[in-house]
């Protein structure tokens, strides 16, 4: 996380959590991703300086007024006023990493040659959740540059154990 967008997450996520309100912050802050996802422009209405900051504030009103509480559409304000709506969608990758963790949540990303069938998905799930003890939240991309095997993240932690790391080591083993 950088400094900024995790101090942004951490503050948003403190206030929610001692207000009561991390479930329903948490809800909001995905529709708004939603929204920035499907509106792309939108971050660049919210961030140009050519637009007065008040005609900025109203269009988060309009866009979201009714839908989500008090502290995300305050939130949403104050990134706009301080030129950090850009940044987003990282602050709230960030809070969600943080919501998960108060929940005893592991985020894993899995990497694997080929797609990982059904089977290997819950066995691998259930192998992860026996070494963190705690519930696991898989993330499984395919991509032919591991060759074979699988490298997972998980809990800032790399389980490397692909062909290619494999073949380096032994290529390291040959070479002393």
């Amino acid at each position: 996380m950088t400094d900024t967008s995790k101090e942004y997450a951490s503050a948003l996520f403190e206030l929610a959590a001692e207000e009561d309100m991390l479930e329903r912050v948490h809800e909001d802050l995905g529709v708004v991703i939603s929204q920035f996802r499907e509106n792309p422009v939108y971050a660049d209405l919210l961030s140009s300086p050519n637009i007065p900051i008040n005609e900025r504030m109203d269009a988060i009103d309009e866009a979201f007024g009714d839908a989500l509480c008090e502290y995300v559409i305050s939130f949403l304000k104050i990134l706009c006023q301080k030129d950090s709506i850009r940044s987003v969608y990282k602050i709230i990758h960030d809070f969600n990493d943080l919501y998960r963790a108060s929940k005893g949540v592991a985020k894993a990303r899995v990497i694997s040659a080929v797609p990982l069938k059904s089977a290997e998905k819950e066995k691998l799930k259930a192998k992860l959740e026996k070494m963190c003890g705690k519930e696991v939240v898989m993330e499984c991309i395919s991509s032919s540059a591991v060759l074979g095997g699988l490298i997972v993240y998980v809990d800032g932690k790399v389980f490397d154990g692909s062909l290619r790391r494999r073949l380096h080591d032994i290529k390291e083993v040959i070479e002393k």
